[in-house]
């Protein structure tokens, strides 16, 4: 059993920031990818950014240049720094944690980020 605990969600102004962590807890030793993803309503959940343990990254070229995706392994924990926020940013954001780049993984439960002036 996986557990992903998410937070660091919340409102912003265009142009914001924000920083949201997902701690992972549980049977978790072999799995080596973490990340986020997201849903705007309508849309489909898209990938945000991946880090491997050894700090290889996997951006969507949306968020390039204004996301940093980080990770503390002795914490078992990752950080999603979000700059320059835009409102087409906003979405529920999901934790992701896999085995491999290829694994569909195990998610928490979201955490809701709205950008709006």
């Amino acid at each position: 059993q996986v557990q992903l605990v998410e937070s660091g969600g919340g409102l912003v102004q265009p142009g914001g920031s924000l920083r949201l962590s997902c701690a992972a807890s549980g049977s978790i030793l072999s799995f080596d990818v973490m990340g986020w993803y997201r849903q705007a309503p309508g849309k489909q959940r898209e990938l945000v950014a991946l880090i491997a343990r050894g700090g290889i990254t996997n951006y969507a070229d949306s968020v390039k240049g204004r996301f940093t995706i980080s990770r503390d392994n002795a914490k078992n924990t990752v950080y999603l720094q979000m700059n320059s926020l835009k409102p087409e940013d906003t979405a529920v954001y999901y934790c992701n944690l896999r085995a491999t780049w290829i694994d569909v993984g195990s998610w928490g439960q979201g955490t809701q980020v709205t950008v709006s002036s």
